[in-house]
């Protein structure tokens, strides 16, 4: 679809059209269509610049959990079972780079050969990553994270068969004992929908600060402050980063930290806030298995410039539950919840 030069300039600066520009344009084009026509014609962008277009349908099936569009214009999705082609067609190479262009609009991120990658969010928590060429080959590359957990606490993911009474009542437990967690596992494991019925949990005379590089955490809480980090600008600068966030939470006053993501060298700061009286701190790290936890938080305190002896003193004081996710026939489960595995070597 192609549109008018007054919604190209909001695209390209990293705006989303907004309905008076449509409704400017749908009567622009009155004396052509017909009343009729023009209202059609603003029906037909409202769907393709404020939705997600031909991949709306898609994102309304409840068991998609991601949607992915290659630069060829293919399209796959993953309905719990590993990816799989939908009959779904997005178009050329150009219809894939306008529809990656958009929806980082849609998500208020600017994706340009200046800015080639856009990690965002977009309306009902759907998260964005874009990518252009040359850093991808074959066109414009978009994936779509959808979340379908809808809140209610550890109860409703028992009624998912993500976790047993028995360990949602270990979860539940651990959480009203203010004990330091991570919560990990492999890609899309579900952790962020363990974490977000964990903090649902929370006494809601608490204060959550939640720090996280997309803001993608939907938290059934009463007292919820959120900091997300920012890319630089397109001349390098006004960039934040989730260590800066860390350090800004820790004067907020939280009575629970939370790091959506662990994956830099925010580590540091998170291990010091927990061994500086902040109980219940918690978030999510990618592992593969629990086993591998230790070695994965030596790695990030690497970045940090920290030794492995300081991460280790740092940790064995700090984090007191590991909960590991995996998935088992399509479903996403928790696998265990313990200690930190203890490091021989």
């Amino acid at each position: 679809m192609r549109w008018s030069s007054a919604i190209d300039a909001h695209v390209q600066a990293g705006r989303a059209p907004d309905e008076q520009v449509i409704d400017q344009v749908a009567r622009a084009e009155e004396v052509r269509l017909g009343s009729s026509g023009a209202l059609r014609r603003s029906g037909e962008l409202r769907a393709g610049l404020m939705g997600l277009g031909p991949l709306e349908p898609l994102v309304g099936d409840e068991r998609v959990t991601d949607v992915l569009v290659n630069g060829d214009g293919s399209v796959w999705v993953d309905r719990g079972e590993g990816v799989t082609r939908a009959t779904v067609e997005v178009g050329d190479h150009d219809a894939v780079r306008r529809l990656a262009t958009r929806l980082s609009a849609l998500a208020g991120r600017r994706l340009d050969d200046a800015q080639p990658w856009v990690d965002g969010l977009l309306p009902r928590g759907i998260r964005l990553h874009a990518v252009l060429p040359p850093l991808v080959a074959g066109g414009a590359h978009v994936s779509l994270r959808i979340p379908r957990h809808r809140g209610g606490g550890l109860a409703s993911l028992v009624d998912l068969g993500m976790a047993t009474l028995e360990q949602a009542e270990q979860l539940r437990q651990m959480v009203r004992a203010r004990q330091a967690y991570v919560v990990t596992g492999g890609t899309g494991t579900g952790k962020t929908t363990l974490l977000a019925a964990l903090l649902a949990e929370v006494p809601a005379d608490e204060r959550l600060v939640v720090v996280e590089d997309v803001g993608e955490i939907q938290v059934g809480h009463p007292h919820v402050v959120r900091l997300q980090a920012r890319s630089a600008n397109t001349e390098g600068a006004g960039e934040v980063t989730m260590v800066h966030l860390v350090r800004q939470a820790l004067r907020m006053r939280p009575d629970r930290l939370v790091v959506g993501e662990v994956r830099g060298a925010e580590v540091r700061d998170l291990l010091l806030a927990l061994n500086t009286g902040h109980e219940g701190g918690c978030g999510t790290l990618h592992a593969n298995r629990a086993e591998d936890v230790p070695s994965r938080i030596e790695a990030l305190g690497a970045l940090a410039g920290m030794s492995r002896e300081a991460v280790r003193a740092q940790v064995a004081s700090a984090l007191e539950v590991v909960v590991h996710l995996r998935r088992v026939g399509g479903r996403r489960v928790v696998d265990s919840i313990g200690p930190l595995p203890v490091v021989t070597s």
